[in-house]
């Protein structure tokens, strides 16, 4: 059972990445997937999550210029950021809060039960 996140790097101001977190191991479809990010010296920000039926929801600091998106045939998420800054420099993990029967991006925050190792996203000049 596992979770793996991948596709940082280093990339400038305005710039964009797309992470992708592959599930393994368990019923992709019975779970809610998101993303959460720490920065250093800072505690851990929820950031997104998508249900499992495929409503989203997003951290203010993000609205309008990350996507996220889950694909079934792939077992993945997918978190698409656009006009990345730098203050969005931190690791990236990818977590799972199990059902559907709730809503909430502190609720799935909260409620994971398994995150994989992170990605590290640098925006520099």
């Amino acid at each position: 059972v596992q979770l793996q996140a991948s596709g940082g790097g280093l990339v400038q101001p305005g710039g964009s990445l797309r992470l992708s977190c592959a599930a393994s191991g368990f019923i992709f479809d019975d779970y809610a997937i998101g993303w959460f990010r720490q920065a250093p010296g800072k505690e851990r920000e929820a950031v997104s999550y998508i249900s499992t039926g495929g409503g989203s929801a997003y951290v203010g600091s993000v609205r309008g210029r990350f996507t996220i998106s889950r694909d079934g045939a792939k077992n993945t998420v997918y978190l698409q950021m656009n006009r990345l800054k730098p203050e969005d420099t931190a690791v990236y993990y990818c977590g799972r809060t199990y059902g559907g029967s709730w809503s909430g991006l502190m609720t799935w925050f909260y409620g994971m039960d398994l995150f994989g190792e992170g990605t590290q996203v640098t925006v520099s000049s």
